[in-house]
């Protein structure tokens, strides 16, 4: 059994061993019998990606022990999981492109689709999303040299020797070549994926997809939209409503960890720092539910609310209800509305997102034990809409902050057209990249491009990242990523992976932002320029 631990973050190792079966053993071995300080595993095709804490468990003292554990060859057989068929429409974009990869028809590849038997390899990318591996060792096909921002739920699709089913519209770079109307994730299911590892999947070509397999793909959302009648009564019940949603304004906490079995990664807030702060403020628990946004949100207050915005330094004005002179207000600090006062909160001319707490913070149903919308996964709040009610919950008995909250100096956010200088940790997969590409990546600047989001930072330089000549056709089997993650497609142009990025990826990631600087990464704008610190 060979094995090699690789740095991922300076909080995180990626294990790296033969094959899926002592991926998936040493993965139970971690579940079974957890190291102090380690987090919530990520298996992969060949991989476990582990998270710790350094505080508890030095990175050296980690690795012997997963080298160690890694290093007993697999016992023992999985029964047979349950057999999941999935009818299929073979009409995908792609399949003319991967029928002639395989020197076949599109009727030959769809032959061999539907004959090879499949089994759920392990669960990632997002919720629901199982890779399949079958037994036809000859359908492997590579991934899309530039990824698709949109491939739309229920794609079915096929990248190295997978294939898988698009839970819900998402990026990816895999080959498509047809569609179903099966839902594989569905948070009002119990489980909510469609499939567990070691389940069989066969898929079965169809005319037209099933409609009574489901014709909504995706995740259903469980937080209903709250329209307030002519605000009778409504001061009775203390809260925000959004009279003007702004831009990407969102519900945010410090995310849902701890369910990377369901393909789920942990999202949560960009920039979890000026979320804490804005909370801090407020005197609320660190982790209570704010709003997140870009700028030009208007709130109304139902009920007398006290509330602190933070982050990206955007301006902050209050009309009383009724008339009267506007009030301005200080980022950081907390000020109180009385019923019927809008708040305006207008567009940062640096930094990117603003933190918008309430005393007692914002009670809307959790999903998974958090109330954080993950754009990538479909969970959580909507995007908010005029004349949503956001309820606050009951004060805390703590008293608000008048002095430091931990919020960054909104002067040191960059603005666009700024250069802003961020930490990089090597690793995991720096060795897939010419020497020359390593220098690139610190030496030149980089762009954030307008593509950019919640998923990830799209960044373009003067000249790509070129890969070693050996692996300029190479697959990478997927492998879990980590906040922070800079993923290079094979067009050579990074992608800085933010809160709501995949859980697992098969593009190599040649570095990574180490933790304490992600906050950083998060109000980075549109417009501005990176610079790479290899620390």
């Amino acid at each position: 059994m060979s094995v090699r631990v690789r740095v991922a973050r300076d909080d995180a190792l990626l294990v790296e061993v033969d094959d899926l079966r002592a991926a998936a053993a040493l993965d139970r071995s971690l579940a079974a019998d957890p190291v102090p300080g380690v987090g919530q595993p990520v298996p992969g095709a060949r991989t476990v990606l582990v998270p710790f804490d350094p505080r508890v468990v030095p990175a050296a003292t980690l690795a012997a022990e997963l080298r160690a554990r890694a290093a007993v060859p697999p016992s023992g057989a999985q029964g047979a999981g349950h057999l999941v068929v999935v009818p299929t429409v073979y009409d995908g974009a792609d399949l003319d492109d991967v029928a002639a990869h395989l020197a076949c028809s599109p009727a030959e590849v769809v032959r061999r689709h539907t004959d090879a038997r499949w089994t759920v390899g392990f669960v990632g990318f997002a919720p629901g999303f199982g890779y399949l591996v079958s037994d036809d060792p000859g359908l492997v096909v590579p991934r899309r040299t530039t990824p698709r921002t949109r491939v739309p739920a229920g794609a079915v699709a096929l990248a190295g020797e997978h294939s898988g089913v698009y839970p819900r519209e998402s990026p990816g770079g895999w080959q498509l070549v047809g569609r179903t109307a099966v839902v594989t994730w569905d948070v009002r299911r119990d489980p909510p994926a469609l499939w567990v590892p070691g389940d069989r999947v066969r898929f079965e070509a169809v005319r037209e997809s099933v409609r009574g397999a489901g014709a909504a793909f995706g995740t259903s959302r469980l937080v209903r939209q709250l329209e307030v009648p002519n605000q009778a009564g409504s001061a009775e019940r203390g809260g925000l409503e959004v009279v003007g949603p702004g831009l990407q304004t969102l519900v945010q906490d410090l995310g849902r960890p701890g369910h990377a079995d369901l393909g789920v990664a942990a999202s949560g807030a960009a920039d979890p720092r000026s979320l804490r702060a804005a909370n801090r403020a407020v005197g609320n628990p660190v982790g209570a539910a704010a709003l997140e946004t870009l700028g030009g949100l208007r709130l109304r207050a139902h009920g007398a609310v006290v509330v602190a915005v933070t982050g990206a330094p955007a301006p902050l004005i209050t009309v009383p209800d009724g008339g009267g002179p506007a009030r301005p207000h200080h980022l950081g600090r907390a000020f109180a509305l009385a019923d019927g006062d809008e708040l305006s909160i207008g567009t940062p001319p640096r930094g990117l997102r603003s933190y918008v707490a309430v005393r007692g913070g914002l009670e809307v149903p959790a999903v998974l034990g958090s109330r954080a919308t993950d754009v990538l996964a479909g969970l959580g709040p909507d995007p908010l809409r005029a004349g949503t009610l956001l309820p606050a919950g009951p004060p805390p008995s703590a008293a608000v902050e008048t002095g430091e909250t931990g919020a960054p100096d909104p002067a040191a956010l960059p603005a666009p057209g700024e250069v802003v200088t961020l930490p990089l940790v090597l690793g995991p997969r720096d060795d897939w990249f010419t020497a020359g590409a390593l220098r690139l990546l610190t030496q030149q600047e980089w762009e954030v491009t307008p593509r950019s989001n919640r998923v990830g930072l799209r960044l373009a330089g003067d000249t790509p990242l070129d890969r070693r000549p050996a692996l300029v056709d190479a697959e990478l089997p997927s492998e879990g990523c980590v906040t922070g993650a800079l993923q290079v497609p094979p067009d050579g142009r990074p992608v800085l992976f933010l809160a709501d990025h995949p859980l697992t990826g098969g593009y190599p990631v040649v570095a990574a932002v180490p933790a304490a600087a992600l906050w950083l990464a998060g109000q980075v704008p549109p417009g501005a320029r990176l610079r790479f610190r290899v620390t």
